[in-house]
């Protein structure tokens, strides 16, 4: 997510995802004209043409060279900017690496030349956006999941608590799930489709028992997916998450 200061919501929202073309798809991909790169929803609709990859696992940056493609998409392509000319805000789940927000600092200056720079912990801005000072945050985002009590605007890092289980390790189970139903699905190119399949048809059941039993007896729970000229006829069987 990327935005503006004093907008109620982010500018832009796209996945963290970087894709390089297939050394088999390459000839065809020239005559749409693509980059050796591509960030974000575009990697999406070319999912299958693509190698992608995830410069972020667990909240901690891994490959700092496509963190830099992120970085770029999202500042000259999504915002627009000069970042000369601009101070920036960024995020951090607690309990990461020193060396991490060192590295991010780094960047930010001598590459980007933003002129000032700051970052903060994502559970005490989600009070701050509340207009809370005091409170436990549940954040549980693409990688990594925290409990963190804030007071008067600071978290206790010895109190908090951390969990590498998130919405991204969900949706690899659901890739699973659904390659044990028969559906024909990769990890790699189907990741972002299967993801969306989770955000649009996934729930949490507030009645379990009920649940399992239409699940074996019914065919209430199924639901269809179209994914361009394809129709995936997806049953949820939200027992096997439990």
């Amino acid at each position: 997510k990327c935005g503006f200061a004093g907008e109620n919501f982010p500018t832009s929202v796209f996945p963290c995802v970087v894709g390089r073309p297939l050394l088999r798809y390459e000839e065809s991909l020239q005559e749409q004209e693509l980059t050796d790169i591509v960030v974000g929803a575009a990697c999406a609709d070319l999912r299958h043409q693509l190698d992608v990859s995830y410069p972020v696992t667990n909240g901690i940056v891994q490959n700092w060279d496509d963190m830099g493609h992120i970085w770029d998409h999202a500042f000259y392509s999504e915002l627009k900017v000069d970042p000369s000319e601009c101070k920036i805000l960024l995020t951090d789940p607690p309990l990461n690496p020193v060396k991490n927000r060192e590295q991010m600092i780094e960047t930010m200056f001598e590459k980007y030349n933003f002129s000032g720079v700051f970052i903060q912990i994502q559970a005490v801005l989600s009070l701050y956006a509340q207009g809370l000072l005091t409170g436990l945050v549940i954040d549980s985002g693409d990688g990594v999941t925290h409990v963190v009590p804030v007071v008067d605007g600071y978290s206790y890092p010895h109190l908090t608590k951390r969990m590498n289980v998130a919405g991204r390790h969900i949706t690899s189970y659901l890739v699973d799930l659904l390659s044990r139903r028969g559906y024909a699905m990769n990890k790699s190119a189907d990741f972002e489709t299967v993801r969306e399949i989770k955000e649009k048809l996934c729930y949490i059941s507030y009645d379990y028992k009920r649940e399992y039993q239409l699940g074996l007896e019914t065919t209430i729970l199924v639901k269809s997916y179209t994914v361009s000229i394809l129709s995936y006829f997806v049953l949820l069987l939200y027992f096997y998450l439990s």
